[in-house]
C-alpha cells in the first residue's frame, strides 16, 4: 500500500516538535581517565588536587639568590656572590634553594670558578614561579558541562586530577534496510552483484554520530519486510540506546515501512518536512527513545541527520548546536527553487574581485559529491522561487574562510582536462570551482564579472576560427586575455561495436538513431549545427535532437547505459567509458581570463601548470588531446 505525506511540517515546526519531546534525555555519566577525556563533556565540576607549581620554581636558567643581596649593584659598582653560599646555579623548572627568592639570568652574569658577578640588582621573585602561580589546590578547574579540549587534559593532569566524570556518549543504533543493498565487505570480496548498490549511508551517518559526540553501532542490513523491520526497531529501542536510525524506507513507496513501524510501536511525531533534500524524514518516539526514519538518498540522509539527529545528540550532552558561519554570496547563475519547500543548495565559493561568487552544485538527493565538493549551503526559504544570477544571498560555510579565498572560479564549457587542472591546483594549495553551462554561458559570466575564467570552443562558421569573433562581439570594451588550453578530437560517441553503423552526422537522420544533444549555447552544439548545415540535414529529422545534457561525460554515460544510441562529444569521454568513437573534427578549446585577474597569484599558478611538460603528458593520456600550443597567449 502506498502512502502520501499528510500534514507536512516546516523545518522549524518539525525541530520544535522533536526537541520539545526529547528535551530531558540524559545518557548518564561515567568515570574515565583524564588522559582519554579530550572531546568529552564533564558531568560534574572538577577541582584541583595539587597546586602548580607545587614549589617555588626557577623560571629561567641562571643563579638563585636572595634579592636583598643584590641591592646596590650597578654598572659602575658590580656585586660578587660566592657560588654555593649566596648564589646557586639553577635550570628552568628547578626548585628554588631555601632562602632564595630571585633568579639572575645566565646572560646577565660574569662567572668565575666559585663566584658570579653582576651589574644590576634583582627584585624579589624576579624570574621565579611562585607556588600556585598557575593552579592552587582546591580551586575549581572546570564546571559541569565543560567540553574538554586537549589543553584541558593538560590542566587536569597538572592539577593532579587523573580521572573525571563525563557524560556518557549517546549510543546510536543504525539499521540499514533494503533488498537492493550489499555491504562493502561483500562487494570488496566478491564484486557488486547486478542490480545491487553498496550500503554506505550507515558509515556516513556513523561518522556524523561521532562528530556529534556519540558512538554508533551498525546492525546487519534488513530486507524490506515489515515484520522484520518492526522486530528490529523494537529490539533496538529496548536495548538501552539513546537513538535509533532506520535507514531508507521513510518515503511513500510500497516498500517504505518506517512510518508504519513507528506508528505500530510508538508514535509518529512528524512524517515529511518541507525541505529539499530531506523531505521524507520520519520523526518518531518508541518507548521514549527517539527514532528517525532517514531517507535513502545520501544527501537527504545527511541533511536529515544534521537537522534533527546531530543537534539532539549534542543537547543530550549539554552542548549547544554548532553555530553556522555565514557570508554574503552572489550566484554565478540563477538558482531556482520550488514554492512551499525550503531548499538547501550546496555551492562552491570563490572570491572574484570584491564579491564571493557561489556556483551551485548538482542538486540530486543521491549526488554525494555535491556534499564532498561543497564550500557552503545556501538556504532558500519556502516562500521564494529562487535566487537570481548576481543577486545577493547568504551561504553557511562548510569550510574555513581561507579556502574560499584560494578558489579559482571557472564557468563555461566542460572539458575532462579541467579535472587534471584542478588536481594540479590542489597540489599548489588552490582549488577549482567549475560549473558547466556551455561556452556562451561562460562568456556571459565573464561579462558579468562572475568568474575568473571561462572555457570556450566556439567555432566561427564564416572563417573557421575559434572564440575570437565571439569575444569581440560579446565582450567589447572588457579587457580579457585568451589562453590556449588544448586542441581536442570531437566525434560521435557510440556503443562498443557501433551497432547502428554510424559513420557521420548524416547517419543521425537516415538511421534509427536516438541522439542525445548538448545544450544550446555550448560549443559542441554550435559545431553540430554547423556540420548538419554542411550535410543538408534538418535538426527536425534527428530523433532526440531536443534532448540535452551539460557535459561530455553525461552524454557518454547515457550512451553507455543505453539511454541514447549516440551523442557528440570528445574522445576522452569515449575512452573513459570504453565507447567507440567516430571522428568528426579537431577543435580548439581556450580559456578566457579577465585582465584584472591575469596577474593574480591564482592565475600565475594556473599558467605554471599549463607550462609543465608532465601536465601536458597527463592530458595527452586522456586520449584525443593535442597539447603542443598549451599555455600560448592568443589575446
Amino acid at each position: 500500500m502506498r502512502k502520501v505525506y499528510l500534514n507536512m511540517k516546516t523545518r522549524a515546526e518539525a525541530r520544535e516538535i522533536w526537541f520539545s519531546r526529547f528535551q530531558d534525555l540524559n545518557p548518564g555519566a561515567e568515570e574515565i581517565p583524564s588522559v582519554e577525556a579530550a572531546g568529552r563533556v564533564l558531568a560534574a565540576p572538577v577541582s584541583a588536587r595539587l597546586s602548580s607549581p607545587a614549589f617555588h620554581a626557577a623560571a629561567m636558567d641562571g643563579v638563585a639568590i636572595r634579592a636583598t643581596d643584590t641591592f646596590g649593584a650597578t654598572k659602575s659598582q658590580s656585586k660578587r656572590l660566592v657560588v654555593g653560599e649566596s648564589a646557586f646555579y639553577v635550570n628552568t623548572g628547578h626548585r628554588m634553594p631555601p632562602g632564595t627568592d630571585a633568579v639572575i639570568m645566565m646572560e646577565h652574569l660574569r662567572a668565575g670558578e666559585d663566584w658570579v658577578e653582576f651589574d644590576a640588582a634583582a627584585y624579589p621573585w624576579q624570574h621565579v614561579r611562585k607556588v600556585g602561580e598557575d593552579i592552587v589546590a582546591t580551586q575549581m578547574l572546570f564546571p559541569t558541562g565543560r567540553l574538554l579540549t586537549p589543553a584541558c587534559v593538560g590542566a587536569l593532569l597538572t592539577g593532579g586530577v587523573f580521572s573525571v566524570s563525563v557524560r556518557k556518549q549517546p549510543r546510536v543504533l543504525v539499521l540499514p534496510t533494503g533488498d537492493e543493498l550489499t555491504g562493502w565487505e561483500e562487494a570488496a570480496k566478491s564484486g557488486l552483484p547486478d542490480g545491487r548498490i553498496i550500503e554506505s549511508n550507515s558509515h556516513t551517518l556513523g561518522g556524523l554520530v561521532r562528530e556529534a559526540g556519540g558512538k554508533w553501532e551498525p546492525l546487519p542490513i534488513l530486507p524490506d519486510r515489515f515484520p522484520v523491520i518492526r522486530d528490529a526497531v523494537d529490539r533496538a529501542a529496548k536495548s538501552g540506546c539513546q537513538m535509533v536510525l532506520v535507514l531508507a524506507g521513510s518515503s511513500a513507496g510500497s516498500e517504505d515501512h518506517t512510518a508504519r513501524v513507528l506508528g505500530d510501536l510508538g508514535e509518529v511525531l512528524v512524517h515529511g518536512v518541507t525541505m529539499m533534500p530531506g523531505k521524507p524524514v520520519v520523526l518518531g518516539d518508541v518507548n521514549g527513545v527517539p527514532v528517525l526514519g532517514v531517507p535513502g538518498y545520501p544527501v537527504s540522509a545527511m541533511v536529515a541527520f544534521q537537522e534533527f539527529a546531530g543537534p539532539l545528540l549534542r543537547r543530550m550532552q549539554g552542548l549547544p548546536e554548532a553555530e553556522a558561519r555565514t557570508v554574503a554570496v552572489f550566484p554565478s547563475r540563477k538558482i531556482p527553487s520550488k514554492l512551499g519547500l525550503e531548499d538547501h543548495v550546496r555551492v562552491k565559493l570563490g572570491r572574484v574581485g570584491g564579491r564571493i561568487v557561489a556556483t551551485p552544485l548538482p542538486r540530486g538527493a543521491g549526488i554525494i559529491t555535491s556534499v564532498t565538493e561543497a564550500h557552503g549551503v545556501v538556504r532558500i526559504g519556502n516562500e521564494s522561487e529562487g535566487v537570481g544570477a548576481g543577486e545577493e544571498a547568504v551561504a553557511e560555510l562548510l569550510v574555513p574562510a581561507a579556502e574560499v579565498e584560494k578558489t579559482l572560479v571557472a564557468v563555461g564549457s566542460h572539458d575532462n582536462s579541467l579535472d587534471l587542472l584542478a588536481d594540479g591546483l590542489a597540489v599548489r594549495g588552490l582549488s577549482l570551482s567549475s560549473v558547466h553551462v556551455g561556452s556562451m554561458g561562460g562568456i556571459l559570466a565573464v561579462k558579468r564579472g562572475a568568474c575568473h575564467l571561462a572555457g570556450t570552443h566556439l567555432l566561427d562558421t564564416t572563417d573557421g576560427t575559434y572564440n575570437l569573433s565571439y569575444i569581440a562581439r560579446h565582450l567589447a570594451g572588457i579587457p580579457v586575455r585568451l589562453v590556449h588550453l588544448v586542441m581536442r578530437d570531437q566525434g560521435l560517441l557510440v556503443p562498443r561495436g557501433n551497432p547502428k553503423d554510424i559513420q557521420g552526422v548524416r547517419d543521425l537522420a537516415e538511421k534509427d538513431v536516438l541522439f542525445l544533444n548538448r545544450q544550446a549555447g555550448s560549443g559542441t552544439r554550435v559545431l553540430l549545427d554547423y556540420r548538419l548545415d554542411q550535410e543538408g540535414v534538418s535538426p527536425t529529422d534527428i530523433r532526440g535532437y531536443a534532448n540535452e545534457e551539460y557535459t561530455h561525460m553525461a552524454v557518454a554515460v547515457a550512451v553507455k547505459s543505453g539511454a541514447a544510441d549516440c551523442g557528440l562529444g570528445i574522445l576522452a569521454a569515449a575512452r573513459a567509458l570504453d565507447l567507440d568513437f567516430v571522428p568528426v573534427v579537431t577543435e580548439q578549446y581556450d580559456l578566457i581570463i579577465r585582465e584584472e585577474h591575469f596577474g593574480s597569484d591564482k592565475i600565475r599558478a594556473l599558467l605554471s601548470i599549463l607550462a609543465d611538460p608532465e601536465f601536458k603528458k597527463a592530458v595527452q593520456t586522456l586520449g584525443g588531446y593535442h597539447t603542443e600550443r598549451m599555455g600560448e597567449i592568443l589575446l
